[in-house]
């Protein structure tokens, strides 16, 4: 191995240990620690898109003569288009015919292939006016442009790592839940099915008190079932946008208090705080906007129970923010990345039941209102859910 060979891959080394997960920025500081040994003012490396028919640029830097012309003066296209062409290396003069002192019109261009995996790429260097490459140049040349497909192909595995281990975690989601939802389904209709069979054995004289118990419990958990297909048939239609939204003006204030009051109701124990600020109606779909605070009311009552619910309106301008809090055991920071994706479900208490779906319908729902739904939470701090909602829907074309 040359003197020249070390000291390009020591430099290479140095540089991917100063930037070891971005290729970009590790290229930048190889390629200005290259050009102390090796003399360009441009370069650019290009690789072939994804129907391997034309060129894309994957990185350009412009570091010496005309960096305040980037937009004007040659980046090599052509010179790469021969290149890949003939998978050999290609060297072009400068000019002779422009004046010397207009050295961005005087590049002298060398073209080297890039092998990588889905193709033939350039690295294309550029020298303004000269001087003439060397065959030391080229070594430096030849070398650079291996580190280069080394660190291209690092990055493409990098991603496709990333991407398999997403698959993956997706396929899991999947196959939890599918046993999820049948447990689900089997708990109502287990219940359904073993009242029923009890009311219609004829060796058995229930009482009518038992009978209406046995009947309660068949309502409640037929209307549980129903609420559990309801909701899978909403998951679908939002992941392929064909659930319906019906805008009209809608008031926030008044659709969160009728809400509170519904969930006081039922839970008499429940520590509600609303606290509105002067707002404007909205247009909005307000089955859809109860789907989704009722949503995140069970999910406190699932995860936080016992505590206190904060909820906050505010308008700003031309659109409207609503806060609802719990000091709840907050969610561990690995469950934020998948926590609206579907199937997806935070650890919880063992008797807690659900899908996963829930709140990715609240999230297909606001999006679908052209709004936003974020969160913040801490193991320990509670958890935060932040809505934003435009106070006008934009046009929708005909």
């Amino acid at each position: 191995m040359s003197d020249t060979q070390v000291e390009l891959q020591d430099l290479f080394a140095l540089a991917l240990q100063k930037r070891p997960t971005d290729s970009h920025l590790s290229l930048d500081d190889f390629f200005r620690s290259l050009r102390a040994h090796f003399i360009f003012d441009n370069l650019a490396i290009y690789k072939p898109e994804a129907d391997n028919q034309n060129l894309e640029v994957y990185y350009a830097l412009a570091a010496g003569r005309g960096r305040s012309k980037e937009a004007d003066v040659s980046w090599g296209e052509d010179v790469a288009c021969q290149v890949t062409g003939t998978c050999s290396i290609l060297v072009e003069h400068c000019e002779t015919s422009a004046p010397p002192y207009e050295r961005t019109k005087r590049p002298c261009r060398l073209g080297l292939p890039l092998v990588l995996n889905d193709g033939i790429g350039a690295l294309i260097f550029v020298r303004f006016g000269g001087p003439p490459y060397t065959r030391e140049d080229f070594l430096y040349a030849l070398l650079a442009c291996y580190q280069v497909a080394y660190v291209i192909e690092h990055q493409a595995l990098g991603e496709a790592r990333k991407q398999l281990k997403l698959a993956a975690q997706r396929a899991q989601l999947q196959d939890d839940f599918i046993a999820t939802i049948s447990h689900e389904l089997n708990t109502p209709l287990g219940f359904i099915k073993g009242y029923a069979t009890s009311l219609l054995r004829p060796d058995a004289n229930w009482d009518e008190a038992t009978r209406r118990e046995f009947l309660t419990i068949i309502d409640e958990e037929s209307d549980h079932l129903l609420r559990l297909i309801e909701r899978l048939l909403d998951s679908a239609r939002l992941q392929n946008k064909i659930l319906p939204m019906n805008f009209q003006p809608v008031r926030l204030d008044s659709l969160l208090r009728d809400i509170v009051q519904r969930y006081q109701a039922h839970y008499p124990q429940l520590q509600v705080n609303l606290e509105t600020h002067p707002t404007s109606p909205i247009q909005a779909d307000s089955t859809r906007l109860t789907q989704v605070f009722s949503n995140l009311f069970d999910n406190a009552l699932k995860y936080a129970p016992g505590s206190p619910i904060h909820i906050v309106l505010r308008q700003e301008r031309e659109r409207q923010s609503v806060t609802f809090s719990d000091q709840g055991p907050g969610m561990k920071p690995q469950d934020l990345p998948f926590l609206f994706e579907r199937f997806y479900r935070t650890d919880g208490p063992r008797s807690t039941r659900g899908t996963g779906l829930g709140l990715f319908i609240c999230k297909q729902i606001i999006e679908a209102h052209h709004g936003e739904i974020s969160v913040h939470t801490a193991p320990g701090k509670g958890t935060s859910f932040t809505i934003v909602l435009p106070v006008k829907q934009p046009l929708q074309e005909k």
